[in-house]
């Protein structure tokens, strides 16, 4: 950390009255993240943690996206405490102007992530639904408050973090199905129905003892909440690639969320979701393997094949049912 970030995150700080001047902050970088300066905060006493967006993304790609999502996140996770408050960190405080906020600090060994134990084999079909569940209560919680569309107007930090390098960078490299990618991009940017948190992946999931506590929320946007969904889902396939003996459990955990979840759609039709979603997952699945994010356990080429494979016909002829395309895949 440079004695300019020191100095930055010190001021936050001070003004925001979460330490004093006489107190010494030690700054410990957070990993996992490709977005954003992450660190854990010690200060006499207590833990917390601060972030800060960056512009441009730590990925190979040359992946650029607006500072601004730091409002954004600072206010899904006001949002979402408001209503579920065992779901985030507790926000501390925000300072839009450098586009910084603090939130609690969640520890590890009370914490786990859900990625961690997936990528081991370890599947837990109770994380799958209670996270099915949550998810859903959310958007339900949304879709009926006012004024969120407003306050959520983030479609170009949407397009930015999610469409362009997820849909629209794989259609340029399959270009047999492009048209549709081109298609499911444009649904989607134009649905809005609840608030959508964007990443709700397995790295972003601690597993607490009352219930999963989601984090990075960079990407929220009030849109499709089919996209929460599938993009969840979403690990669950990938994860039979490097956890294949317990592709049964994966399975299983696959139909649990997708269960939970649709058990809280009230604000839409249920089949009309479940169809977005089904045809959302595997252009998904493709990009992950295909567009600016790849997943970084997937590093055989015979993988991305497989990928590449199963999802390519399902992008062009979509099932209407998510249990249609789980069996393609796990079977």
């Amino acid at each position: 950390m440079s004695v300019a970030e020191t100095t930055i995150f010190d001021d936050f700080l001070l003004k925001s009255g979460l330490k004093s001047t006489s107190e010494e902050a030690i700054y410990k970088p957070l990993t996992g993240g490709v977005s954003s300066d992450i660190y854990r905060v010690e200060l006499p006493g207590r833990l917390i943690c601060v972030k800060r967006a960056l512009a441009k993304l730590k990925v190979s790609a040359d992946w650029q996206a607006p500072v601004s999502r730091n409002v954004y996140e600072w206010n899904w996770i006001s949002f979402v405490a408001e209503h579920f408050p065992s779901a985030v960190p507790k926000p501390l405080a925000h300072d839009e102007s450098c586009g910084i906020f603090a939130m609690e600090f969640l520890p590890s060994d009370e914490y786990p992530l859900w990625k961690t134990s997936l990528l081991q084999g370890s599947v837990d079909r109770m994380a799958a639904e209670v996270t099915g569940r949550r998810i859903g209560q959310i958007h339900s919680v949304s879709a009926r408050t006012s004024g969120l569309s407003d306050k959520f107007d983030s479609g170009p930090n949407f397009y930015a973090l999610r469409l362009e390098p997820y849909l629209v960078a794989t259609a340029a490299k399959h270009p047999f199905v492009s048209d549709r990618l081109a298609e499911l991009v444009q649904r989607t940017a134009e649905t809005k129905l609840a608030l959508v948190h964007g990443d709700v992946s397995p790295k972003n999931i601690l597993l607490g003892k009352n219930g999963p506590v989601f984090l990075d929320a960079e990407c929220a946007w009030f849109g499709d909440p089919a996209f929460d969904l599938a993009f969840c889902l979403n690990h669950l396939l990938l994860k039979k690639i490097v956890a294949e003996k317990a592709a049964s459990e994966l399975a299983s955990s696959f139909s649990d969320l997708t269960a939970a979840y649709m058990d809280q759609v009230d604000w839409e039709d249920r089949d009309a979701l479940e169809a977005r979603a089904a045809s959302l997952l595997p252009a998904l699945f493709l990009a992950r393997v295909d567009g600016k994010s790849p997943v970084e356990y997937i590093t055989e080429e015979c993988q991305r094949e497989a990928i590449r494979k199963a999802a390519i016909p399902l992008i062009a002829s979509p099932p209407q049912k998510l249990a249609d395309l789980a069996q393609a895949w796990f079977s």
